[in-house]
């Protein structure tokens, strides 16, 4: 018996291929993602007058460096991977002084920022913007080992403010 239907096949082929476009869509954050933009902003705080050089990368993007005057910030806009695992790091450097932070971990920022991750960088580590209070209290120790003592973020919630 002969097929009756023999647009059936490329109907089905088309409809895989739809399929296949569609989770890579997905998968790269293109359209029709349910994850929303965030919109990252890094502030000099460091309150010494001093610039501070920031250089940001994730495994696919690097940014470049910005030197930032006191104040001043740098911004950037992406949208989180399909599988949550969308990471941004950054190396801080001024005078002296050299750090780094993970300044998007999505495990970490997806409950604590949405889509609004703002980061005032001081001296002893950088303090996200709290969307519920307005204020820049969710603060954090730097990456490296210098910092990373409980003592060293003692008042530093009030940054910021």
């Amino acid at each position: 018996m002969k097929n009756m239907f023999p647009w059936s096949r490329y109907l089905l082929s088309f409809m895989l291929l739809l399929l296949l476009v569609s989770l890579v869509g997905l998968c790269d954050g293109g359209a029709g993602i349910i994850q929303k933009k965030v919109d990252l902003r890094i502030t000099n705080d460091l309150g010494t007058g001093e610039n501070i050089n920031v250089h940001c990368k994730s495994r696919d993007d690097d940014l470049g460096a910005h030197l930032l005057a006191p104040d001043q910030y740098f911004e950037f806009r992406f949208r989180p991977n399909f599988w949550g695992t969308t990471l941004y790091f950054c190396r801080f450097w001024w005078g002296n002084e050299s750090h780094w932070f993970d300044i998007y971990d999505e495990n970490r920022d997806t409950t604590q920022c949405d889509s609004k991750c703002w980061w005032m960088v001081g001296p002893v580590g950088p303090c996200l913007l709290d969307r519920h209070f307005g204020i820049y209290d969710l603060c954090q120790n730097w990456n490296d080992e210098k910092y990373n003592h409980a003592k060293y973020l003692e008042g530093s919630e009030n940054r910021g403010k």
